[in-house]
């Protein structure tokens, strides 16, 4: 028995698995979760949001879909700046699901029911970065809120 617990004590973390390339669905994620964080209250209702969003448009189920978005916070620490991660999203994607991008960013900063400053500047900006127009940026905003 101590053996078993000396072992424990000492054995090593697992290392953990690489992070996958960055592309427009991981970058799509990892500016959900910032916009999720950037208030530094990171909570229930929004990571319950980016996991529908995440779920909904790559077709995976609950399980993956918060994978997913574990894999996205781990990415929005070393990924770079928040409009190179829109540019790369912007490269890759037609308008019109840009435009749903940006009501899924607003999605997530309206989840909680507080709109804070700082949310509102970082969607604001990802969408400047994403070439949303701003009569689709109010309309992507009012797509959003939540009944």
């Amino acid at each position: 028995m101590f053996e078993r617990l000396s072992h424990f004590f000492h054995s090593k973390t697992p290392a953990r698995a690489p992070l996958p390339p960055m592309d427009a669905k991981y970058a799509l994620g990892t500016l959900l979760v910032r916009v999720a964080q950037v208030d530094h209250a990171y909570l229930f209702e929004e990571i319950e949001q980016i996991d529908r969003i995440l779920g909904t448009w790559n077709d995976i189920n609950p399980v993956e879909a918060a994978k997913m978005r574990a894999t996205c916070e781990r990415l929005s620490q070393g990924a770079g700046d928040s409009e190179a991660l829109a540019d790369l999203i912007r490269q890759h994607v037609d308008y019109a699901h840009r435009l749903e991008a940006a009501q899924a960013l607003w999605a997530v900063a309206l989840a909680d029911g507080i709109t804070d400053d700082r949310e509102e500047a970082l969607v604001d900006l990802i969408e400047t970065h994403l070439g949303v127009e701003p009569a689709d940026s109010e309309e992507a905003r009012a797509a959003a809120v939540i009944p």
